[in-house]
């Protein structure tokens, strides 16, 4: 899929830990409609087998692809190849991005997260497409998400990384403070629980998208 930083306005994460016994199709549906401009499959529910997370993770691609939404995976380069996803993104704790970018080839999206300057230009420099900071604010949706960065970080990394370098700031984000994270910096925001734990996951991401 091509690559445009626009992609990265409305970014929602989302696995069947996040859905408080939804339908995860029908919440992306949702989320689709009200706008949101790319999607993360995060699947860290315990109790799901492996064949379990490869079919779920073909029909969330299929509404992507229908849609024409980047379906990206998180963490696993194995499952995003299986999946034949649209790229993969990756922590600090996960294989090294040099090593991820040879594995997913050029076309595929390759995103990092990164909280610190250093980290950052690692990034640029072994392949990334777009950097995720964070967290931005206080988050329950990942348990080792550490310590709050702040937006100013991302201001912090814009400095080092260069204005057009796409990123995206992630963490503790909804419709009250997402206007923050775009004036330091960033070109779009990540949320998970602001849409996956709403009433109506399609007025989220509206109200999302109009910040």
């Amino acid at each position: 899929m091509k690559w445009s930083d626009d992609v990265l306005s409305v970014y929602f994460i989302m696995g069947t830990q996040d859905c408080s016994g939804r339908s995860p199709e029908n919440i992306l549906e949702e989320a689709i409609h009200g706008g949101i401009t790319c999607f993360q499959f995060r699947e860290k529910h315990p109790d799901l087998h492996m064949h379990q997370v490869v079919d779920l993770g073909f029909r969330l691609r299929a509404i992507c692809q229908k849609h024409q939404i980047p379906f990206i995976v998180n963490d696993r380069v194995d499952l995003a190849l299986i999946l034949e996803a649209d790229g993969v993104h990756i922590g600090q704790e996960d294989l090294p991005a040099f090593h991820v970018r040879k594995l997913i080839g050029k076309e595929r999206i390759l995103g990092v997260s990164a909280r610190t300057e250093t980290e950052a230009l690692e990034a640029v420099q072994n392949g990334a497409d777009y950097i995720g900071v964070g967290p931005m604010f206080a988050t329950k949706s990942k348990s080792d998400a550490g310590h709050p960065v702040g937006p100013e970080t991302i201001t912090r990394i814009r400095s080092v990384v260069g204005e057009t370098f796409p990123i995206v700031g992630i963490g503790g984000i909804n419709r009250q403070n997402a206007r923050q994270v775009r004036e330091a910096g960033a070109n779009g925001v990540a949320v998970i629980s602001a849409i996956a734990q709403s009433r109506s996951p399609r007025q989220a991401a509206e109200a999302l998208k109009n910040r």
